[in-house]
């Protein structure tokens, strides 16, 4: 093997042992890296913004794949953890499912019972009665008599809601065709026997049925005798 031969063989042995060496400094930087980062896992991030005691579901949150230890001790890593849970909340699009974002739904008391019901959508729902609200039910009455006044009731206090359905088109029935075709929405609400019987006569025969929002932690009492509202009686 002459000289050039020598120096061929001599350089050919270092590339390779650089080709080791840079190998190797890749697989330690890889190491280093999975070291800090660790084992991915599942977590869960809201697609669009959430309101304030909405029933969740899966299809509302979308699955990606990050670092465990990125995460906190609460994030959600499976959606059968929503079951049955309401939104604690307002919660953001794009942010992570965490378990305090989340409460069971109202459950019923003993002696309750849901009622379901549809309200006009122009008569105090508007967006803002959800799962969980607490609202008066309110219905107006025409005299029993010709001659006898108008009634303004409320008829049933402190109904905790359960659920609010999707909008419905009603059409006018058959045997009132002067009234235009509204909107509603089926409400349903945890009552007692007595209740339950008052706001479905209330649906039946009242001529407007209207909720109205308690303030979380306000005074809902309403004394017997301001139940009832006349216009002539009015001071």
């Amino acid at each position: 093997m002459n000289s050039r031969q020598r120096r061929g063989v001599i350089l050919l042995i270092l590339s390779v042992l650089c080709a080791f060496g840079a190998f190797a400094g890749v697989l330690s930087v890889i190491s280093d890296v999975k070291s800090k980062v660790g084992p991915e896992v599942t977590a869960y991030r809201l697609k669009d913004q959430v309101a304030p005691y909405t029933t969740l579901s899966p299809d509302q949150f979308e699955k990606i794949k990050m670092p465990e230890r990125w995460l906190s001790d609460n994030a959600v890593t499976d959606l059968a953890q929503i079951r049955g849970k309401i939104a604690v909340t307002t919660l953001k699009s794009g942010s992570l499912l965490q378990s305090d974002m989340v409460v069971d739904q109202p459950a019923l008391q003993p002696g309750q019972q849901e009622v379901a019901i549809m309200i006009d959508s122009a008569t105090g729902v508007a967006g803002k009665i959800t799962p969980g609200s607490t609202v008066n039910v309110y219905a107006t009455f025409e005299g029993a008599r010709e001659g006898d006044p108008d009634q303004s009731k409320i008829i049933v206090t402190n109904a905790k809601v359960l659920d609010v359905g999707k909008l419905t088109a009603l059409e006018p029935d058959e045997d009132d065709r002067t009234r235009e075709a509204t909107e509603a929405v089926p409400i349903t609400f945890a009552l007692s026997t007595i209740d339950a019987q008052r706001i479905t006569y209330a649906e039946s025969f009242a001529q407007r049925v209207r909720l109205a929002l308690v303030a979380p932690g306000g005074d809902t009492t309403v004394p017997e005798q301001d139940r009832t509202y006349e216009l002539a009686k009015d001071k």
